[in-house]
This record gives C-alpha cells, structure tokens and sequence, in this order.
C-alpha cells in the first residue's frame, strides 16, 4: 500500500477508535459516596477535606458525593424495620432515609456508579433513649435496605464511631454500648471500616466536634473509604 494511502487509513482508524469510546480506552469508573447521619455527620462539610480526598484518590473517575444529615435522630428515621430490644415501639419512620434516597437518585441520575460507599455518623440518640444492645441489629438492617434499594451486592460502609464523650455513661445510658456495636459491625464485614473520633472533640470533650475535628474526620472517612475500595474483593 503506498504510504499516503496508508497514512490516511491510520487516520480513519484513529478517528474511529477515538469515537468508539470504551474500544479504545476504558471509560472513566464512578464512584459514590453516601454521607448520612445526626449532628456530626450535620457538622462535617465534606468540600472541606472529604471530597477533595477521594477526588485525588481517583483522579480521572467521576465522583459523586452526596450528603443529607439531621442531629439528635435516631437511626429508626432510616431503618424502617427498626424494634426496640423490648416495650412499647416507637414508630420506625424511615423518612430521613427516604429524603436521603431521593438526593441520591437526583444526583446520579441514570448513571451506573461502579462502586458505592455508605458513610455514617449516628448514634448518639440510641445511645440517649437505651437502645444500644439493638443497634448493630438496625445498622446491619440499614446496610441491607440501602444495598437493596441500590441493586448492590458490594456496598461499602465506613462507620465513624461515637467519641469518648460519655465513657461513663452518665448522660447517655447506652453510649459504650453503641460504641461497641459499630466496632463490632464494623471489624466482622468484608466491607466495612470505622474510624475513630476520640481526639476530634476538644479539650473540653464536647458532645460535637471542633471546626478542625470536622476536618479531620472528613479526611479520615475519605482514607478508609478509598482503602475498602482499593481492597481485593472478598
């Protein structure tokens, strides 16, 4: 073939496989990250050092991060199977969940995300009304709920687990209890992490963070959540 002629066949091909998209090089992956929760997970702007970090981590992928928190809730405003370990029960509404569900649907759109990390930060109202010894019940159940309504079978989570501030239980009868049960949550899935927040609080161990604190915790749910996502499949 003369040269010119196969240099204008090059060409074509070029052009061709250019416009092919996924034949010629593999379209950028999408990653979701679902941020709920009560006021710590209220209190965290993940602009400030949440989303930067996973946008480094997986430079080139499209990132979606979504974000819907309300303090003082218990988790049964998202679990809408949640019962007491025993008495009467509240009502297990799920409407938190459902305003969350419809921000995420808004913002993926039709999109196919190829991986999906739920990011939590509750607990204090269980911890408050005594309802620690059914709370890893309720995050499991939650968990379930959301890969369910997704389609997945590989959701990620990343739980941050409630601060030292009541070690003693004084104020909040079941806080040990509920810091138990999302480290226990945590460790026994394939695909779950938690991080701590001991330290994020302040010198005067407040039930809420410091502005830093919040920084911090966005930068470490952001390491855990990137890791379980760069972690082999189980």
């Amino acid at each position: 073939m003369p040269t010119r002629a196969r240099v204008a066949l090059l060409g074509v091909v070029g052009v061709a496989l250019a416009l092919a998209g996924p034949a010629a090089a593999a379209e950028p992956k999408g990653h979701l990250f679902i941020l709920s929760g009560q006021s710590n997970m209220a209190g965290l702007d993940p602009d400030v050092s949440f989303t930067p970090a996973v946008r480094k981590a997986f430079e080139g992928d499209e990132v979606i991060v979504v974000k819907d928190a309300q303090g003082g809730q218990p988790i049964r405003r998202w679990y809408k199977k949640w019962k007491p370990a025993s008495g009467p029960a509240p009502a297990a509404t799920g409407d938190l969940y459902d305003r969350l569900m419809a921000k995420v649907r808004k913002a993926v759109g039709d999109r196919k995300p190829a991986t999906v990390t739920f990011v939590w930060m509750q607990g204090e109202r269980d911890a408050k009304e005594r309802h620690g010894d059914v709370y890893a019940d309720a995050f499991k159940g939650l968990v379930r709920q959301l890969a369910a309504d997704l389609g997945r079978k590989d959701l990620r989570f990343v739980i941050g687990r409630l601060s030292d501030f009541d070690n003693t239980n004084a104020r909040y009868p079941h806080w040990t209890k509920v810091r138990e049960a999302q480290v226990r949550v945590a460790e026994a899935h394939p695909l779950g992490e938690w991080v701590d927040t001991d330290d994020l609080n302040g010198p005067k161990n407040g039930l809420h963070y410091t502005k830093d604190g919040y920084k911090t915790l966005g930068e470490r749910f952001a390491r855990k959540a990137v890791a379980l996502i760069r972690r082999p499949a189980p």
